[in-house]
């Protein structure tokens, strides 16, 4: 790098190179010193003002602008207003069956989760079809659900990959997240919310399936 121009470095299947650290010291400087694009941030904290009464001040979610700086202590009463769930559908209903709740078992969860938390409002990060989240909608009538929807500009500007991190983001801030079955989309919403200084209790959770074991999600714990 002294002798070349560039100021970036590309490094393909990064998770191979740092495997022997995951989850160590050096593993957690490297992720808590990576931020989301501005711009996505953006799309995030106008979605959750706007349908989830939540914002960064109100919800103890503030980040210094230098991430060396950034070492919250857990606060069970972080976030916004509302649970954030990560229903993987699609492939892994076929791939892991007995992992991947039903739309009704999911909803009856849902509804046990927003129950127990105290609260009236569900973001659901979902790859379904639009006619599975209106019947999830029809079995949740108490809830309010609400869902990311990008609208033809931003999916030319940004893809479905710019939607999937507007999607981890509010995840990340809601004062409850459950995710999927060994989803590093899921990981990933672990993750940041280890940074932002959630408790474990309201993170690491995921939503059961047909099986009769259910074990939640390992904790891997932010290291400074």
């Amino acid at each position: 790098m002294k002798d070349a121009s560039s100021r970036s470095i590309y490094i393909g299947r990064a998770e191979t190179i740092i495997h022997d650290e995951y989850g160590g010291k050096w593993y957690w400087k490297a992720r808590r010193s990576m931020r989301f694009a501005t711009h996505l941030e953006d799309e995030a904290a106008k979605f959750r003002a706007t349908h989830l009464a939540s914002n960064d001040v109100q919800d103890s979610t503030q980040l210094a602008s230098d991430w060396r700086d950034t070492k919250p202590q857990r606060k069970r009463d972080r976030g916004g207003p509302y649970v954030a769930v990560h229903l993987r559908r699609n492939d892994f209903v076929q791939a892991r069956g007995k992992e991947v709740p039903s739309l009704k078992k999911a909803a009856q969860q849902i509804k046990h989760i927003i129950k127990k938390q105290n609260l009236t409002s569900a973001f659901i990060a979902t790859d379904a079809p639009r006619e599975e989240f209106l019947q999830l909608a029809n079995l949740l009538p108490s809830v309010s659900l609400h869902r990311f929807v990008p609208d033809e500009d931003f999916l030319q500007q940004w893809g479905d990959g710019g939607a999937a991190i507007v999607d981890q983001i509010i995840c990340s801030h809601a004062r409850y997240f459950v995710g999927s079955y060994e989803s590093t989309f899921s990981f990933r919403i672990q993750e940041e919310r280890e940074i932002l200084g959630f408790t474990e209790e309201t993170t690491f959770n995921r939503l059961c399936g047909a099986s009769s074991k259910c074990e939640q999600p390992a904790k891997w714990r932010i290291t400074y």
